[in-house]
This record gives C-alpha cells, sequence and structure tokens, in this order.
C-alpha cells in the first residue's frame, strides 16, 4: 500500500458509519436512496452463482487451488451485537455479503489471470496493480525474452 492509499484509507475509517451523526437531518435522503443501495443485490446474486459454479468446474479442471469462501464472505457476525437495530444488523449483512462476493471474486480472478497470463500489466500513471502480479512471479510487461524463457511452448 502506497502512503496516498494509505491516507485515503484512514479517511475512509474516520466518516465509517457517519449516517448516524445525520440521521435527523437526512433521514428522508436515506429513504429515497435506500432501494438505489439494495438495487445491485440481485446482480451480486447472480455474479456470485455464476462464479461459483466457474470456480468449482474450471479450477477443478485447471487444477488450481480453490478459494476458502468463509475467508472472504461473513454475513452474521455483526448481527450478535446487541447495539446494532434490526436495519443496522440487516444492513451489515447486506456489506458483508456483497463486498465479501466481490473480495472472494477478485480472488478467483486473480488465480486465474496467475494461471492463464503470468505477464505483468503495463505501468501506467494511476494504474493500480493488483499484489498478486507484483508481488508474484509475473513476467515482466514487455519481457519477450523473459516471457520465452519463462513460459517456453512445448
Amino acid at each position: 500500500m502506497v502512503l496516498g492509499d494509505s491516507r485515503r484509507s484512514i479517511a475512509r475509517i474516520a466518516i465509517a458509519m457517519d449516517y448516524r451523526k445525520f440521521q435527523t437531518q437526512r433521514f428522508w435522503w436515506h429513504l429515497v436512496s435506500a432501494p438505489i443501495v439494495w438495487l445491485p443485490l440481485p446482480a451480486i446474486i447472480a455474479l456470485d452463482i455464476l462464479g461459483e459454479l466457474y470456480h468449482q468446474i474450471c479450477f477443478s479442471i485447471y487444477g488450481i487451488a480453490k478459494v476458502k469462501r468463509s475467508a472472504y464472505i461473513q454475513i452474521i457476525d455483526q448481527n450478535k451485537l446487541q447495539y446494532l437495530n434490526p436495519l443496522e444488523k440487516l444492513g451489515c449483512m447486506y456489506c458483508g455479503y456483497a463486498n465479501g462476493v466481490l473480495l472472494y471474486l477478485k480472488e478467483i480472478a486473480g488465480r486465474t489471470e496467475k494461471y492463464w497470463c503470468g505477464i505483468k500489466h503495463q505501468d501506467k500513471p494511476g494504474f493500480k496493480a493488483q499484489g498478486y502480479q507484483t508481488e508474484g512471479d509475473f513476467v515482466p510487461y514487455g519481457d519477450e525474452a523473459q516471457f520465452k524463457e519463462k513460459y517456453p511452448l512445448k
């Protein structure tokens, strides 16, 4: 994580659950925006199903180590917190599921990329390289000699 990313993460943490500070002033805006927040749920469920089918079938065929789903998706842990009201618990379930599924699919996609394409992406200003590429054993972008040495055709 670069320093700028670290500062942005701290800024995001500082505004966590800020909606509670504005419940009375923004009540109607929160009510109006709630359906928009929940609108992606069917798409996320569909992505989850399709991603899991791909994961189970293709990883078995390719011999790629499977991703442990429970390491990415937590839905009911925050329901045990007595200080959250039922709507907050429901929101936490949604966020735990949605963010977890997307992280889970990102890991599946990363392992797929390692299997099919072990070449780093071109380094461009502002491009966020994936950790598995920079820390892993990917061939540098544009290095044809290393590519041919590492991945000879058989």
